[in-house]
């Protein structure tokens, strides 16, 4: 059976998938992208060259209400199959399911685990030793719906950042899933398995409450959590009256005894911090300016405290 589509997406992942299944010979009847945010979207683009009609809308409810006008502009495409590849808005049950075979999401953990948008993050900061990638059926609930795909077996290493786990392991996996999962709505052989709540979990988004350090844990929960929040939104720690962020953790050597959050040492552009156990590295950091230096370039010095 051939699929009229309908993708919701954005990012070089949401345009990998949507060009992989035009070219296998899917119809991509409408892209819905968000707005332009002042640099271009490769989903928006691509819908541009390929001449299939584009959407920009920041959100599709308001008030929790589906917006009438975008769900019928929506109607009038027709499609068989809405295709969720990288996706942050929150679609109205009115989109999600009124095609016939309703709409498939990707979602870059092993799900019932880690559910909600901030999953690689906290997949990293809660120390899991396996990710994988997962295609379900949206129904109500979050992350919830019946798996179509699921594949694991990829190792978080103790040096994964968030970017490293998503681009470097689970994107090119994530978009062949999502291509099999299409073609198996579209032949028939896809099998829908309702998640199981055992090992369910459900995190909210890392805001700075999540992200803030507490130098007083061991280096090893220190370390995840800037490794976690790398590149984004960055592991959040105070300097005297201002917050700063740091990126490149890692576990170091150096054996200290010194108050937890004290910089014991300034090395190869970064900072070594003393934890409640052990140390961390520190390879770079962002200030009040918004520019992202080596650590030392902060003028963080040895013996500052950090918060």
């Amino acid at each position: 059976m051939s699929l009229k589509l309908a993708v919701f997406g954005q990012a070089p992942f949401g345009a990998e998938v949507t060009e992989k299944l035009a070219d296998a010979g899917f119809e991509i009847a409408v892209v819905y992208a968000p707005p332009d945010a002042g640099r271009p979207d490769p989903l928006a683009t691509l819908a541009e060259e390929r001449g299939w009609p584009l959407f920009r809308y920041k959100r599709f409810r308001k008030k929790g209400v589906a917006i009438p006008e975008i769900v019928d502009e929506y109607k009038r495409f027709d499609v068989d199959l809405n295709v969720l590849p990288f996706t942050t808005a929150i679609l109205p049950p009115e989109i999600t399911d009124a095609p016939p075979q309703g709409s498939l999401c990707f979602h870059p953990s092993l799900l019932p685990a880690f559910r909600g948008g901030a999953a690689l993050s906290w997949q990293i900061i809660m120390g899991a030793r396996e990710s994988g990638v997962s295609v379900f059926k949206v129904t109500e609930g979050v992350d919830a719906g019946p798996l179509v795909v699921q594949r694991g077996g990829v190792e978080i290493s103790n040096q994964d950042t968030m970017g490293s786990l998503y681009f470097d392991k689970l994107y090119p996996m994530g978009v062949t899933a999502m291509l099999d999962a299409v073609s198996g709505v579209a032949d028939g052989s896809a099998q829908f398995v309702e998640q199981s709540e055992a090992g369910a979990s459900e995190q909210g988004l890392v805001n700075d409450e999540a992200a803030r350090i507490d130098w007083s844990e061991d280096a090893v929960v220190v370390d995840r959590k800037i490794r976690g929040c790398d590149p984004s939104p960055g592991a959040l720690a105070r300097r005297g009256d201002e917050d700063i962020r740091l990126f490149g953790g890692r576990l170091d050597d150096a054996s200290v005894a010194r108050e937890p959050g004290t910089v014991v040492a300034v090395r190869d552009g970064g900072i070594v911090v003393a934890c409640g156990k052990g140390a961390v590295f520190v390879a770079k950091a962002r200030g009040a300016d918004g520019k992202k230096t080596a650590a030392a370039e902060q003028g963080v010095q040895e013996d500052d405290r950090l918060g």
